[in-house]
């Protein structure tokens, strides 16, 4: 329903001394409906609808009287339940809502919360629930950044390891119910921040611990290599290097890179060996396009020719760098990430990694989403709420996602085993679960 004269004096009234929401005092009219979706006329709404922003559809309204002097007091409306702008175009704007009962072509609607401009927003799942088997083991109490799985403590035991936000490093077995049991830990020397960890046997034996870390009043980052002594974890040695893992399973490799050769940007990756009774970079090495580590991979995805480097870039899209040197990218974003550093005068962002599997030339992606609250890309833990993990194929010129595995946390990482990709949910309470979800569907 449309206002009339004196209604809208009245309401410009309230608005200027504070007791009306701006965003009412223009209404936008249902022009068509499409299932879940309304088309709003927008030509008069000042100020305009931006991506993201909530409104309400009208859908009755009756005046309010008083009873006693016969006064009229205005309109008393009853609203839809909120929907979210998810398209705009010069004169109108499309929004979705879940319940779509009683909104029909004539209606009006008002604008609910106004998202600023260019703010990036999670785009709506349009796939179905995922299939994949999906193990949840029973919270940890510690809230973890980094995940991997290896044998650390016998050969074929398939350890969790983690890194938590407080620099500790646990090595779990998988138990009876679903739990998992602690056999050994380790805790950061004073003044190092723990950003990532991976593991693999390197040398011969069970496996070691890479843990990279930002060196506090140094403005450097190194790794510590851990190793199983005795039933103990122990510091055996020291890399310069930024160092994850990338691959799967018993496929996985080490890779280092030297952190900062240009400003806060890395060098290229290579290859951890173990050579003369040390750990060094080897010969093998690729273009990481100064990009760290985290949050990208290296695999052959376009076809089985060769390899292409996959990225988060900082817009959030997943790039993949193709053999004619151009991008194919995913419509969707992946660059929400609670990990960041700041390295002298700048905020360096740690995107979660991504895992590539599949045969060369047919491999699939899994990549993590984090939502924002209010849709807004953050600097702090607390604003992000409930992650995902998607997968991808490349198709068409694009990555496109195939399938999602919603979950309760925020996901700071993951790894790829034999049979699984492996991450975990970061809860509010400051406990963890360990989600094991299968690579086949």
């Amino acid at each position: 329903m449309l206002y009339n004269y004196y209604m809208k004096k009245i309401f410009l009234t309230m608005a200027l001394v504070g007791c009306f929401p701006l965003a009412v005092l223009a209404q936008m009219s249902v022009v068509r409906v499409d299932g879940n979706k309304v088309y709003l006329d927008t030509s008069e709404q000042k100020p305009a609808p931006t991506l993201g922003s909530t409104f309400k559809v009208i859908l009755s309204s009756e005046t309010l009287t008083n009873p006693k002097t016969g006064k009229n007091l205005g309109e008393v409306y009853t609203y839809s339940k909120p929907g979210t702008i998810t398209e705009v175009q010069p004169l109108y704007c499309i929004g979705e809502l879940k319940d779509i009962s009683g909104i029909n072509v004539g209606k009006s609607a008002v604008l609910e919360n106004i998202q600023p401009a260019g703010a990036a927003v999670a785009t709506p799942a349009t796939v179905a629930v995922s299939s994949r088997d999906k193990t949840t083991y029973k919270p940890v109490e510690q809230t973890i950044i980094s995940i991997t799985e290896a044998d650390v403590t016998a050969p074929q035991a398939h350890n969790i390891i983690t890194l938590s936000d407080k620099n500790e490093i646990t090595v779990f077995s998988r138990a009876e119910n679903e739990t998992l049991k602690q056999e050994m830990s380790f805790k950061l020397p004073s003044g190092k921040k723990g950003l990532t960890l991976s593991a693999a046997a390197v040398k011969a034996g069970l496996a070691q611990i890479f843990v990279t870390a930002y060196v506090d009043g140094r403005n450097t980052i190194n790794t510590l290599v851990l190793e199983n002594k005795n039933g103990e974890l122990e510091n055996t040695a020291t890399l310069p290097f930024f160092v994850k893992e990338l691959g799967c399973g018993d496929n996985k490799k080490i890779w280092g890179q030297r952190p900062f050769v240009l400003g806060n940007a890395p060098g290229n990756g290579r290859e951890i060996v173990y050579n003369k009774n040390k750990f060094s970079a080897g010969t093998e090495q690729f273009d990481t396009r100064h990009n760290f580590l985290e949050g990208i991979n290296y695999f052959a995805v376009e076809n089985a020719a060769h390899n292409n480097l996959i990225m988060t870039a900082s817009n959030g899209t997943l790039r993949l760098l193709l053999a004619n040197g151009k991008y194919a990218e995913s419509k969707d974003l992946f660059g929400s990430t609670p990990l960041r550093l700041q390295y002298k005068q700048e905020i360096i962002k740690f995107y979660p990694s991504i895992q590539v599997f599949g045969e060369p030339g047919n491999a699939t992606l899994a990549a993590i989403e984090n939502g924002t609250k209010l849709g807004l890309l953050s600097e702090t833990f607390g604003q992000y709420q409930k992650g995902k993990l998607h997968f991808l194929d490349y198709e068409k010129g694009r990555l496109q996602i195939t399938d999602t595995v919603e979950m309760d946390g925020v996901l700071y990482d993951s790894a790829c085993t034999a049979s699984s990709i492996l991450t975990a949910e970061a809860l509010p309470d400051g406990t963890s679960t360990v989600v094991e979800i299968s690579k086949q569907p």
